[in-house]
């Protein structure tokens, strides 16, 4: 883009990345009342302000497929984490229970395993946190931003 998007432009392009953040809240409610499911709610609303509002500005369009792109990427490497994690699971308890490992050998695996888990959720949270505010700073100021390690799912 050569010149700067319109004010009311760019605010929608903002909204496409902060409105990820509705979705990881919107999850956490779900989990805080007892719902446990993992669902990608992260990518609904950005997809929803993209979808209608990319037609009328090029600017939401290039804004919104970014957003949506990275969202789509932490998605599944949230979905790799979960796997992995399991296969940790699985893996540890069958070998603690074929070496007749006592309750609290079981006990310390798994606490270690949690303890890595939480570890990397938390960093992929702060990551989303701060790359999201970031892109969505510089889409209110017009420049376009390129989130890292993401898969282009959307062109």
């Amino acid at each position: 883009m050569k010149e700067k998007p319109k004010q009311q432009i760019r605010i929608w392009a903002m909204l496409c990345h902060l409105s990820a953040f509705l979705g990881w809240i919107l999850l956490g409610f779900l989990v805080f009342i007892g719902i446990p499911l993992y669902i990608p709610l992260n990518i609904l609303p950005p997809f929803i302000i993209w979808h209608f509002k990319k037609s009328q500005y090029p600017w939401i369009d290039l804004q919104g497929k970014e957003s949506l792109n990275f969202q789509i990427s932490l998605t599944f490497y949230t979905f790799i984490a979960i796997a992995i994690s399991l296969i940790l699971v699985v893996t540890s308890l069958s070998l603690a229970v074929t070496t007749n490992g006592s309750i609290n050998q079981i006990k310390n695996t798994l606490d270690n395993l949690l303890i890595i888990l939480m570890s990397l959720i938390l960093f992929k949270l702060l990551l989303q946190s701060f790359v999201v505010t970031f892109a969505a700073v510089k889409a209110y100021n017009g420049e376009h931003y390129r989130y890292p390690f993401t898969i282009r799912v959307l062109r």
